[in-house]
């Protein structure tokens, strides 16, 4: 049965290429090949769309949309090495793949590592990723979640800046080398989610509103003007993304998608944009007796993004919280400024481990009004946790990383607080050897005015911080260079250690059965702020855990007369992760002690 082709844009399929357009306001639209000077006039069909079929684009040929006589690249278009010159056709079921018997783990088993593709090797590349994948097997992960790939201008960019939504990145391989790099991983049993931004385009190469009312006035998001998911001519908008979230499971055979920031999507249709490509992916996973993830990246504490749809809710299948990171940081000894100040250490903690919203209807003294809904009865897979990722490093002044924040001793309990929780785990590239690099905030536009502007407003959103360091220049190649991982740190003994530690983390979360368990019944959180002390109580069947986290300083006592009835199982501040042991009813400094009962 031939393979189903994308619906818009220029697509080569079964031998034949198919146009189909959308340009509502337009009064004639062509294809123009510069290299001969073809020139494809297309037809106009319902609904604004304007449509052909034709021999003569073939794969790899460049051209552009005549647009009323305008030259413009296509938005659609699915190769844009430069985006403000011609678009290139890509032949994508010319890939062999060798992956039709993957199945997807389970969520409850994702151990998800993120990763930025430029800044991850060296080489900045899909291929040289591939080369990595033993690494990441050996060190447990069973998922990899990439940031942003679709095209960018230049070739540095966090991703979030991207402009042709359907095209790969062509400095990191373009669409084939993304291929090679997802089937790679199929092979050797790796699931991965791609990051989609569905709330906004990049700045530069952005020519989605020659085509068509793609953005609407109605709303204003941080990036400007909301993408059209609602307001008149909203239909086309919103195929569009349709066919994106389709093009990624279809034709690059991506196991999930996290999709950035969805409380900046604008929408009140009667059914919102989300819930009508849940609706999509349901079928396709259906027509491919396949799962395929849905990951929300939302900052509002609202189930409903999490509610099925026969609940009126969105079905998103996990969200990202962010409260779990922010009361984690605060309870290690971060700064409480901005959006921290709301977290009180270990009690919010234990609040988040006992009811993953920390916010769930309490007063918000940084929002000044009540904030959240009850997370009652939602499974702990539903929820994404971390103790640092892209936006939490990246988004500060210096790029600065855990390990160039806290303590060694500090860091292992930050990890450990991160695995034993019912929630899925995700790491940030290099967490798991405590890299040294930053991860700053880097581009690398074209256009002299908008640098200008991008780098004023850098300085200008960190003028009231006090440092002596300047803030990076986001254009600035050193940037990007600094914030690429050494590997050469694996040969260093702290690094060795802290790495042997993490695997160690990770095979205790996939094959203890309490921890192995992401029901949220039968868990226990209580924090101890006199002492700066969580205990946190887990049991699945016959068996429970006792997890034990000093956040201070001191050594202590455990205060609990059951714990010489209980086995040791794990405890950060073994010798062979480089700490100091202590009796079984005491806890060193800044660690964590995990007890087991069968009972």
């Amino acid at each position: 049965m031939p393979k189903a082709c994308r619906k818009i844009g220029v697509n080569y399929c079964h031998g034949t290429t198919k146009i189909n357009l959308w340009c509502p306001n337009a009064n004639k639209v062509s294809v123009l090949k510069p290299k001969d000077e073809t020139i494809i006039h297309l037809e106009k069909a319902d609904f604004g769309y304007w449509q052909k079929t034709t021999d003569l684009l073939q794969p790899e040929d460049e051209y552009f949309i005549l647009l009323d006589d305008k030259t413009l690249p296509d938005p659609t278009a699915l190769q844009q090495p430069d985006v403000h010159q011609a678009s290139k056709v890509a032949n994508l079921h010319a890939f062999e793949w060798t992956d039709e018997h993957w199945q997807i783990p389970a969520m409850q088993d994702l151990i998800i590592y993120e990763l930025h593709v430029g800044t991850f090797t060296p080489e900045g590349t899909f291929e040289a990723i591939i080369q990595k994948l033993d690494d990441l097997l050996e060190l447990g992960i069973n998922a990899i979640e990439l940031m942003p790939v679709a095209q960018f201008p230049g070739n540095r960019n966090w991703g979030y800046d991207g402009v042709f939504p359907f095209a790969v990145q062509n400095s990191y391989g373009a669409y084939t080398g993304l291929q090679e790099l997802v089937n790679a991983c199929h092979e050797k049993g790796i699931a991965v989610i791609l990051d989609v931004v569905y709330n906004h385009l990049g700045p530069e190469g952005n020519y989605l509103n020659d085509f068509g009312p793609f953005f609407t006035d109605k709303y204003q998001t941080p990036w400007g003007k909301a993408i059209n998911f609602d307001d008149a001519h909203c239909d086309a908008v919103r195929t569009f993304y349709i066919e994106n979230v389709l093009l990624w499971l279809r034709d690059f055979h991506m196991d999930g998608l996290r999709l950035d920031a969805v409380h900046a999507i604008k929408d009140f249709s009667a059914k919102h944009i989300l819930a009508e490509i849940k609706e999509h992916v349901d079928a396709f996973n259906q027509e491919q007796q396949k799962t395929h993830f849905l990951i929300a990246e939302c900052d509002l504490n609202d189930r409903r993004y999490l509610e099925p749809l026969s609940q009126n809710g969105f079905a998103m299948d996990a969200q990202w919280i962010d409260e779990f990171h922010h009361a984690l940081r605060v309870s290690a000894g971060g700064e409480k400024n901005g959006y921290y100040e709301d977290f009180n250490g270990i009690s919010s903690l234990a609040k988040a481990y006992q009811d993953a919203f920390v916010f769930d209807g309490l007063y918000s003294p940084h929002r000044k009004k009540k904030f959240g809904s009850s997370a009652v009865g939602l499974a702990g897979e539903r929820f994404v946790v971390f103790s640092q990722n892209h936006d939490q490093v990246g988004n500060r002044m210096l790029g600065e990383r855990s390990s160039q924040l806290f303590s060694f001793e500090m860091q292992k309990l930050m990890a450990a607080a991160v695995f034993i929780s019912p929630y899925i785990p995700m790491l940030f590239m290099g967490e798991e050897w405590s890299a040294s690099s930053p991860f700053q905030y880097f581009i690398s536009h074209t256009d002299e005015d908008l640098i200008e502007a991008v780098e004023e407003g850098r300085k200008k959103e960190f003028a009231a911080f006090v440092s002596q360091q300047e803030v990076p220049d986001p254009q600035a190649i050193s940037t990007f260079e600094a914030s690429k991982l050494r590997w050469d740190e694996l040969n260093l003994p702290q690094h060795k250690t802290m790495l042997a530690y993490y695997k160690a983390l990770i095979q205790l979360r996939k094959t203890h059965p309490v921890f192995k368990n992401t029901q949220r019944t039968g868990l226990k959180a209580y924090a101890d702020e006199t002492r700066q002390m969580l205990y946190l109580s887990r049991s699945s069947k016959d068996v429970k855990v006792l997890c034990v986290l000093n956040f201070s300083a001191r050594q202590q006592s455990i205060q609990d007369s059951k714990i010489q009835a209980y086995e040791l199982i794990f405890d950060s501040a073994d010798e062979k992760w480089a700490g100091y042991p202590v009796g079984k009813d005491e806890i060193s400094p800044t660690a964590i002690k995990i007890y087991q009962s069968n009972s």
